[in-house]
């Protein structure tokens, strides 16, 4: 199958960069056969997802399902108790919602901190400066634990805007990484080599699985 066959050509192409980075295969609008095809190959960490309700709609318990997309605080509710992680936590009225649902649930939500390492405006993550103090305050939730970062890259830097973007994240990850804070979420479709080489050890990929990618290094 041509999912099959891209997985594993996305697979050779990542052993050769970053043989750590795992692939989250991103799923939006995507249908529960096509995504059961990818976590039967084996080579998917599990799969993304940037709706909720899209989500809910198609969760099933049988493999890892994280959320990757920008996340509304009325929305947390029913991600909690589903989704391994959560990718895009970048203001602290967030972490107080998920951390009031996972202790609602007596459990603890693993959650990345997003960084906005273009210094886009309109664009969800908080700069690096932050990135210490916001760590600190987070570190008073009991109900939730911070297991990395995530960035999302401009769509139209160029490769060596892409590289510094993604060695300045790696950087700030290195400091804090332990056998708990071990997830740097970076790249996508059309940066993926290029963020797995600077370090991320995970990618978030659906265009290069599912259709056609238009960005190769």
């Amino acid at each position: 199958m041509e999912i099959v066959q891209a997985l594993e050509g996305i697979r050779k192409e990542l052993d050769l960069v970053n043989k750590e980075t795992e692939i989250i295969a991103a799923t939006k609008t995507r249908t529960l056969d096509e995504i059961r095809v990818c976590m039967g190959t084996g080579l998917c960490l599990g799969a993304g997802e940037n709706k909720v309700q899209e989500l809910t709609e198609k969760y099933v318990p049988e493999f890892r399902w994280d959320f990757i997309g920008r996340l509304q605080t009325n929305k947390v509710k029913y991600l909690v108790g589903k989704v391994d992680l959560i990718h895009s936590v970048d203001r602290m009225e967030l972490v107080r919602e998920i951390d009031k649902q996972a202790q609602k649930h007596k459990l603890v939500q693993n959650i990345l901190v997003e960084i906005n390492g273009g210094n886009e405006e309109n664009k969800g993550g908080i700069p690096l400066e932050e990135v210490d103090a916001f760590l600190d305050e987070i570190a008073k939730a009991d109900g939730v634990c911070v297991q990395g970062l995530m960035s999302v890259a401009p769509l139209d830097a160029s490769e060596s805007r892409l590289k510094e973007i993604f060695s300045s994240v790696y950087e700030k990850f290195a400091r804090y990484r332990s056998d708990t804070f071990r997830y740097l979420s970076m790249g996508m479709s059309n940066d993926y080599l290029i963020a797995a080489a600077c370090g991320a050890n995970i990618v978030r990929v659906g265009r290069a699985i599912f259709g056609e990618r238009n960005y190769s290094v």
